[in-house]
């Protein structure tokens, strides 16, 4: 059927064309599926990255999968088939071992120091260049929610008949070019089906984004009777927009903001650092607190990349800090009871939620505090501000850190938490409107323990 993989992969291409949209992330499996991938990649224009997997075997017969182990320490075992053959822990163990000293030094070799894409979040397209027994592709498929895909779609170019009941709640939609009832290998319906190498692999990865390419650019927010300027990064596939807020009013040019920025851009999320009040409204301390004021700018600003074509659809977060956190928490209760799309998660940093107090109730968006452990007032507010909160709230200390995290990894700390938190939270609303099935995705990412592999 096929002359070889790269022909393959350009049919594939075709049948998986309406999955294209924001969001989406072609994974191959090494080594042969990774040039069926990239033809793929190219036409949905999403980036190209591999799931590296090792399946873990029974000892005594290795072709029976008992679970699998994926890169970051992703772990998925299969209790029923463990507990039928008489797995010991000491033996499931011993094969976790030697599977992972494989997955290392196949990393090393694939990748070659090059970044992984994020799939949090992500409609995640899991291509083979063929399905015989399809554990390794149900593996690949665990590891991707492991990770905390919004959607898992697996394609491939020929599979038995029976092959789509086999990913029947592992893989949300099931794509094949061919289902022949008499399947015997996978190399029968190519005509070049030779072994591919890694230099092959990495070749076809240089030849597609391994990540977010950002746009950045200056920009002028309309605010009342004025404007404020700001930055608005895009990466090539967002997966939502983080507007920040900072203490002073004045965030365009604050290094933290644009540190933290950097991180959350990197994985996948639009931001927008702007500054709350301009440069004579800064110069007066009684604007900087004044959380009416500031709050009422985020919402200008929100209201404006509302009206943007390229992020009007993304999902909203706000990132606070101090003065401009309870602006954030007042904001995000505003839009809630204006009835708009409103805030879809809030994360603060070192945040003076006691300015905002009688507004907590009211912010039912996921909120994330986070709080040095040497900043004694602050922290002392936002142990009590997160049980006011109306919705999903977490406090999270950051030990060693003062008020502004200046020590050494503590502002890394931060942007690490707040990334996991936004990537949690952000892409639920763009999961929803993903084409094909709706994806049934949970408040979290979970890591599943005893699926079928």
């Amino acid at each position: 059927m096929f002359r070889d993989r790269t022909d393959a992969g350009r049919r594939l291409a075709r049948e998986t064309a309406h999955l294209r949209g924001p969001g989406v992330v072609v994974v191959g499996l090494p080594r042969g599926g990774v040039p069926v991938a990239l033809p793929v990649a190219q036409e949905l224009g999403a980036p190209l990255d591999v799931i590296i997997v090792r399946r873990l075997g029974v000892p005594f017969q290795p072709e029976v999968a008992m679970g699998a182990v994926g890169e970051d320490g992703v772990r998925v075992v299969n209790d029923e088939v463990v507990r039928m053959a008489g797995i010991t822990p000491e033996q499931l163990a011993a094969v976790e071992s030697r599977e992972r000293g494989e997955l290392d030094k196949r990393v090393r070799k694939l990748r070659r120091g090059r970044s992984r894409v994020p799939l949090a979040g992500r409609v995640v397209v899991v291509v083979d260049d063929g399905v015989a027994t399809g554990s390794t592709a149900r593996a690949a498929c665990l590891v991707a929610r492991a990770e905390g895909a919004a959607r898992v779609v697996v394609a491939v170019p020929v599979a038995p008949a029976d092959a789509a009941e086999r990913f029947a709640g592992i893989a949300d939609e099931f794509v094949a070019l061919a289902t022949p009832e008499r399947f015997s290998a996978i190399g029968e319906f190519y005509a070049d089906f030779g072994q591919v190498r890694n230099r092959e692999v990495a070749d076809c990865l240089r030849r597609a984004p391994s990540g977010p390419v950002v746009h950045s650019t200056a920009v002028e927010i309309p605010a009342g009777a004025t404007c404020v300027r700001g930055v608005l990064a895009v990466p090539e596939h967002p997966v939502g927009l983080v507007l920040f807020a900072h203490g002073t009013g004045s965030g365009r040019h604050s290094p933290r903001n644009e540190r933290i920025a950097a991180v959350l851009t990197e994985a996948g999320l639009a931001t927008l650092v702007f500054d709350l009040l301009t440069a004579r409204e800064a110069a007066s301390r009684a604007n900087v607190f004044d959380v009416d004021l500031l709050a009422e700018r985020l919402v200008d600003a929100t209201g404006w990349a509302r009206d943007e074509p390229v992020i009007g659809d993304l999902p909203i977060g706000l990132f606070g800090a101090s003065t401009g956190a309870a602006a954030a928490l007042r904001a995000a209760a505003t839009m809630r009871r204006s009835g708009g799309p409103g805030v879809a998660a809030v994360v603060t940093r070192g945040g003076r939620a006691d300015l905002v107090e009688k507004d907590l109730p009211r912010v039912t968006a996921p909120t994330l505090l986070v709080v040095g452990s040497l900043d004694g007032q602050v922290l002392k507010v936002n142990r009590r501000a997160v049980g006011q909160l109306g919705g999903e709230a977490q406090l999270e200390i950051v030990d060693g850190a003062s008020h502004l995290f200046e020590e050494p990894g503590a502002l890394d700390a931060v942007a690490a938490l707040g990334r996991d938190w936004l990537l949690r939270w952000l892409p639920v609303g763009l999961a929803a409107a993903a084409p094909g099935p709706a994806a049934s995705r949970p408040p979290a990412p979970r890591r599943p323990a005893a699926d079928d592999v």
